[in-house]
């Protein structure tokens, strides 16, 4: 079974992201459980707590089809240790909010080193903040994602997952989210079949399907390798509709949210119900 859905708002409480889950036709979302752009927010209030879950059953919504993400501060790989300290506080409160609501699950970008330390050393960082929030958390699994290796952004290629991934004490609360938009742009060709058949053999041996809890489903603006992350709408990019074919298709990829970023929100319900055609799943 896939679930394909959106990154949805949750503007006026987080209930509400459920409501415009269903309105675009959605089996799976994602949405911030606070301010994506501020550090702090005011702890879930009960009641919001309570009709977000209320929603969830009512719709059909397990905690497996959703993928919360968190701040786009947060880089759990600084190389100042204030700044460190800053982000890997802000990044257990995010987990503590998942938890309230009974979500399994947190995406986040990995990190960045600046250009102060190398990359190993940053990737050491990440793997350690997220065993600190592992060990303040119970339930919910931090869900790398992979980037465009954009400016200083690691996490751009399979081997930095895998090291990251192999530095984690708890193996059972870390996996990973893969974003077709990034693949490409960090150079993993996705526009034929045989192209992925290339990119996930490759993941495969490196990170292993077993840790895949989402993805992100983007057509890329800009072209292969260029290390820019620039998302379009399904079929309007580099990648074209063949990509989101062959991962809808394919049951490596069933039972985890398929998240569309898009960049046009009216086109939504039209990608989805194109992506459930894909996938065998018409309404």
């Amino acid at each position: 079974m896939k679930y394909i859905g959106a990154h949805v708002s949750a503007a006026g409480g987080v209930e509400h992201a459920v409501a415009n889950a269903v309105a675009i036709g959605a089996t799976a979302f994602a949405l911030f459980t606070k301010n994506q752009k501020r550090w702090t927010a005011p702890p879930l209030k009960p009641e919001n707590i309570s009709a977000f879950k209320q929603a969830c059953t009512s719709q059909g919504f397990s905690p497996e089809q959703i993928l919360p993400h968190d701040s786009y501060l947060i880089n759990l790989g600084h190389p100042q240790a204030d700044k460190l300290e800053k982000s890997r506080q802000a990044f257990i409160d995010e987990m503590q909010r998942c938890e309230a609501l009974g979500l399994t699950r947190l995406n986040f970008h990995p990190g960045s080193h600046l250009r102060e330390i190398d990359e190993r050393a940053c990737l050491a960082r990440i793997a350690e903040s997220i065993n600190l929030a592992l060990e303040q958390t119970h339930s919910v699994v931090a869900v790398i994602e992979n980037t465009a290796g954009q400016g200083s952004n690691v996490g751009y290629c399979f081997e930095h997952l895998a090291e990251i991934l192999c530095q984690v004490a708890d193996q059972s609360r870390v996996g990973v989210c893969l974003d077709t938009c990034h693949l490409f742009a960090a150079g993993y060709d996705l526009r034929t079949a045989a192209a992925c058949d290339e990119t996930f053999g490759q993941f495969a041996e490196q990170v292993g399907f077993e840790r895949l809890y989402g993805m992100h489903l983007n057509d890329s603006k800009t072209a292969l390798g260029k290390h820019v992350d620039r998302h379009a709408s399904l079929g309007d990019g580099e990648l074209g509709w063949g990509c989101f074919e062959y991962l809808l298709s394919d049951s490596r990829f069933d039972g985890i949210p398929l998240i569309l970023e898009t960049t046009d929100q009216e086109r939504w319900p039209d990608e989805i119900a194109a992506l459930k055609r894909f996938a065998g799943q018409q309404e």
